[in-house]
Parts: structure tokens; C-alpha cells; sequence
């Protein structure tokens, strides 16, 4: 289109410079007008066409940034899914790191509330058994020296006349006797003496039936036994030591400085 205005206005141009030429004097042309709007929609095709390409110019930078833009936004998105994918794989490891630690601390302490639970329970079950063992009455005798050394009479009993202990004033030495003042496990312990060519034959009865018994027999010197027994005794229930066998001449006793006779009992525990 340019060019065929163009090359139109050459001619017009042209036909002017003729007509000019041969006139001796100026004359209008009576395409004057035309000639003038056609320069002018010339002029307004070159602005038109330099618009154009000014347009076009706009549009291919536009374009232009505008696929910078997308590329931009496209790598941002890019490094954002990777920082999204690190974080998330971050997280989740921490996550299970934390679930691990979580884990621990709870084994942890269920192990300390376990050993705190069973210390307590042993200072408990100690404190009670201190307790109990304070509230549990001392009872205990110590009693030794025969009044009468002859063994001649079965079932007799052997008295026991003189205590040095007597710890809940359970054992009579006028009777010989030991009366439990509590019911409890106990432990009793005869010691004995026979005479040279004598027999000693004696027993430990509870309430009136025997619970241990010995028989020593001394040749040619004094010797001596012990016999014992661990019993459960109820409260009021009776102990004492008895000749099993008598016979004036052959069983008898023996006691100096250095072999005494003993009897001797103790209160375990309730």
C-alpha cells in the first residue's frame, strides 16, 4: 500500500512540475485538493505503518518479557516444590525423630515410675517391718543352775533356779516353767551335764509333749549336751525341761564352774 502511494505521489509530482514548467505563469491545479488529501493519507499511512511497526516492536518485547516472566515464575515454582519436598522430607524426619525420642522418654520413664513404684514399696514393707519389730514385744530368758541334780523320777522337772535374762518375765524359777506372754516362733536350747559313770536323760516338752530330747553318758569324765528346738508357741502355752527316764542310781546331773547347766529360749518373730 505504501509503495503504491508512494509511487502515485511521484507522479502527481511529476505532472506538477510539467504544468509548472510550461505556464508562463503560476496556475492552480484543479487537483489541488486531491493532490493535497492524498499527501496527507499519505503521511497518515507512513505514521500508520511506522505505529505499526512501533506496535509490533511493543508487542515482541511484551512477549518477550512476558515468556522472562513465565520462565521466572516457572523456575521460582521449581524451587519452590524443592524447598516444599525438602521441608516436608525435613519434617517428616524430625517427625520420626521426635516420635523416637518421644519413645525413649516414655520407656524412660516408665522404667524411673517402675523403680520409684518398687523403692517405695521396699521402704514401705521396711518401714512397716521396723515398725512391726518395734511394736513386737522383747521376749527372751537366760536360766541356768540346777537345784536338784537327781534324775530319778520320770517326768520330773528340771528346775532351773537362778535368770540372768528374762525379757518379758515369761519363765518362773519357782517352777521352771516358761509361759509364753505372746504367741510367736521361738527357739529354745537345753545344755546339760552328766556325772562321771552317769547318765543324763532329759527333754524339751510344750504343754506336755516332748519336742526334742538327748541322752549323754560321761566315762571317765563329766560331759555335757545340748539339745534345741524351734517352735511356734501360742500365747499362754507352757515349756519346760523334764527327766525322760529316772533311775536313782544311774542318771544323774553335774554342774561346777565349768559345765553348767542351761535353759535359754527366744522369741523369733510373731
Amino acid at each position: 500500500m505504501l509503495h503504491s502511494a508512494t509511487n502515485a505521489f511521484v507522479l502527481l509530482f511529476l505532472i506538477n512540475r510539467i504544468n509548472v514548467s510550461l505556464a508562463t505563469e503560476p496556475v492552480c491545479s484543479k487537483f489541488d485538493y486531491e493532490e493535497k488529501l492524498l499527501e496527507k493519507i499519505i503521511r497518515q499511512e507512513i505514521k500508520v505503518e511506522t505505529m505499526e511497526s512501533e506496535i509490533v516492536k511493543t508487542q515482541d518485547s511484551v512477549l518477550n518479557t512476558l515468556n522472562e516472566i513465565k520462565k521466572k515464575v516457572a523456575d521460582i515454582n521449581d524451587r519452590f516444590e524443592d524447598l516444599r519436598n525438602n521441608i516436608t522430607e525435613e519434617m517428616i524426619a524430625k517427625t520420626k525423630d521426635l516420635e523416637k525420642k518421644e519413645e525413649l522418654f516414655k520407656n524412660l520413664f516408665e522404667e524411673l515410675r517402675t523403680n520409684f513404684t518398687s523403692d517405695t514399696e521396699n521402704q514401705r514393707n521396711t518401714i512397716t517391718d521396723r515398725q512391726e519389730e518395734i511394736a513386737r514385744p522383747s521376749v527372751a530368758f537366760y536360766a541356768h543352775h540346777v537345784t536338784d541334780l537327781a534324775l530319778d523320777v520320770t517326768d520330773k522337772i528340771i528346775l532351773f533356779d537362778k535368770i540372768l535374762t528374762d525379757e518379758g518375765s515369761g519363765y518362773d524359777t519357782s517352777t521352771g516353767i516358761f509361759t509364753a506372754p505372746v504367741g510367736g516362733l521361738y527357739q529354745f536350747t537345753v545344755h546339760v551335764c552328766a556325772q562321771t559313770g552317769k547318765f543324763s536323760v532329759v527333754g524339751l516338752v510344750l504343754d506336755g509333749k516332748a519336742v526334742a530330747a538327748t541322752v549323754n553318758y560321761g566315762t571317765n569324765t563329766d560331759t555335757c549336751s545340748s539339745v534345741g528346738a524351734v517352735v511356734r508357741v501360742k500365747s499362754g502355752e507352757q515349756i519346760w525341761v523334764k527327766c525322760t527316764t529316772g533311775h536313782s542310781s544311774a542318771y544323774r546331773l553335774f554342774q561346777n564352774s565349768h559345765r553348767m547347766n542351761t535353759f535359754s529360749g527366744i522369741l523369733l518373730n510373731k
